[in-house]
């Protein structure tokens, strides 16, 4: 058994570090694939309704698919829906590679239509891929006492790529030119491809009722999700936290239009929160939390709304990139408890539904969150809609802090 005190435990297994090489080639891949687009899009309508339209493009399939995504993820081996997946998220970024040169003249002729339709096809490639990498990656770790640290350098892997993806991103715009950054993005989604290809995997399927319907096996995952209070309690919290607090979304247009700075400084600006999560996930390898943990998520998902107030005031670059880089702290909180409840109480078998579940109250918030950032600062106002958007999240906090006895009972 593993010393529960190692804070590297999970680091030591060499297949968690050949998947934690592949899912950061993977996320980073996609961090500079949002950022570009993003760019590109404001840069196209310079409109702040355009950015939201783009998340509901994404948000659409995604939601639609993420159900049935979570049931080929029980069904079928996992691998080979991340790595069916990585290739088709390169090959969209060779589509945006092409729109970005006006191959065809298609920006010229169809303006943003052709990126939205491409962000569209996105969105269904990762309501599909989300729950595999859910259900796949746990069985990499044999030893169950590892599995917590597991959870916790997973994610402070995922954001570090999350703050290094847009970072690069936007470092590249303006010396390398939108179209030839799409380009090293598809030759990074490839190599993900690659080293997810070497990774030894046997998948063991769920067992099969032949009465049950598709709707049945899927609806399963749906009402466990719900049964259970701290599942259901985090993800809902997070859900309207992000879904009301989503001034990323507006990055480009706040860049532009309220701070006045360039495209290295806008991915700087994406970059913050990941920063401020990865450190935060990373002293939580060190200092695992397990007394007063549900308190402990009330306060950071607290501490997020109030720093997404302040930045909706801030017309100064590095109180805006402080505020956010202390956003994504107090999420880092959430990204650790949230994980570890969620692998914690989920049983093997319905890992991929469950996550479909979860992928779609949170994973979705992003992009919902978008359009509804989109829309409200389009109706008050860049600066105003984002502080409306933080007190709403407060209000949330509050709510759920009175009601939700067992989960700010939780401890880990």
């Amino acid at each position: 058994m593993a010393n529960s005190h190692d804070a590297i435990a999970a680091l030591r297994l060499p297949l968690f570090r050949r998947y934690s090489l592949a899912r950061f080639l993977l996320n980073a891949s996609i961090q500079i694939q949002s950022v570009t687009v993003a760019w590109q899009i404001y840069q196209i309508t310079r409109q702040p309704l355009s950015l939201g339209m783009a998340g509901l493009a994404e948000a659409i399939p995604y939601i639609l698919i993420a159900l049935y995504g979570g049931h080929l993820a029980d069904l079928l081996n996992r691998k080979k829906i991340i790595t069916t997946v990585c290739i088709g998220l390169a090959i969209c970024s060779s589509i945006f590679f092409l729109i970005s040169r006006n191959t065809l003249g298609v920006l010229t002729e169809y303006g943003v239509v052709p990126i939205y339709i491409t962000i569209f096809i996105t969105g269904i490639l990762r309501g599909v891929i989300w729950p595999a990498m859910f259900g796949f990656w746990p069985t990499l770790v044999k030893d169950k006492s590892v599995l917590k640290n597991a959870v916790t350098w997973n994610s402070t892997l995922w954001q570090l790529s999350a703050s290094i993806g847009p970072a690069i991103g936007g470092l590249l715009l303006q010396p390398l030119g939108i179209s030839n950054v799409f380009l090293i993005d598809a030759s990074l989604l490839f190599l993900s491809f690659v080293f997810y290809s070497t990774i030894p995997y046997s998948h063991v399927a769920a067992p099969i009722n032949s009465n049950e319907t598709l709707w049945q096996k899927i609806s399963e995952g749906i009402r466990f999700v719900f049964k259970n209070e701290l599942i259901i309690g985090s993800i809902s919290l997070d859900l309207f936290a992000v879904f009301f607090g989503g001034a990323i979304a507006l990055l480009p247009a706040i860049c532009q239009d309220v701070l006045h700075v360039g495209s290295f400084e806008f991915g700087l600006l994406k970059a913050a929160t990941g920063i401020g999560t990865m450190l935060t996930t990373l002293t939580l390898a060190f200092i695992p939390l397990q007394k007063n943990a549900g308190k402990v998520l009330l306060w950071a998902v607290g501490g997020f709304a109030l720093c997404i107030i302040g930045f909706g005031f801030s017309s100064i670059f590095w109180v805006s990139f402080a505020l956010l880089f202390l956003s994504g702290a107090f999420d880092g909180v959430s990204v650790v408890i949230r994980g570890s409840i969620m692998q914690l109480f989920t049983p093997e078998n319905m890992k991929g539904r469950v996550s479909a579940v979860n992928n779609i109250f949170i994973g979705s918030s992003n992009e919902l969150g978008a359009f509804e950032s989109g829309i409200m600062a389009q109706w008050l106002g860049i600066g105003p809609s984002i502080v409306f958007g933080g007190v709403i999240s407060l209000m949330v906090v509050t709510y759920t802090a009175a009601r939700a006895k067992k989960l700010r009972t939780l401890s880990l």
